[in-house]
């Protein structure tokens, strides 16, 4: 199994960036996708996720209004549009897969594989 996460970068407060993560490995339709971060010396922490469906999303209060995430089945792709970016949002982010049905979306132990992570740095 292999999730790709790409599209970090840097941007300036305010800015925009996406986030994208290729899927491979797995039967991409039967789990649910998580985005995580982490910031130097802090701990990994939820950001966003989507039912396997790509009918339900979970958001972190942090990011509530300004990130989105969708995916495309078809392409075992996941991605994070995140806007109005600040720089409380500078960290490596890494995309995540979970299996089972009915797990907890925001928690880090749920997840059954990870990608490598994607570095972003907003500059105020």
């Amino acid at each position: 199994v292999q999730l790709q996460a790409s599209g970090g970068g840097l941007v300036q407060a305010g800015g925009s960036l996406r986030l994208s993560c290729a899927a491979s490995g797995l039967t991409f339709r039967n789990y649910d996708m998580g985005w995580f971060r982490q910031a130097p010396g802090k701990e990994r922490e939820f950001v966003a996720a989507i039912s396997r469906g790509g009918g339900t999303t979970f958001y972190a209060d942090a990011v509530k209004g300004r990130f989105a995430c969708s995916r495309d089945n078809a392409k075992n792709t996941v991605c994070l549009q995140m806007n109005s970016l600040k720089s409380e949002d500078t960290a490596v982010y890494y995309c995540a897969g979970e299996g089972r049905a009915g797990g907890r979306p925001r928690a880090v132990a749920e997840y059954d594989y990870w990608g490598q992570g994607t570095e972003v740095t907003v500059s105020s």
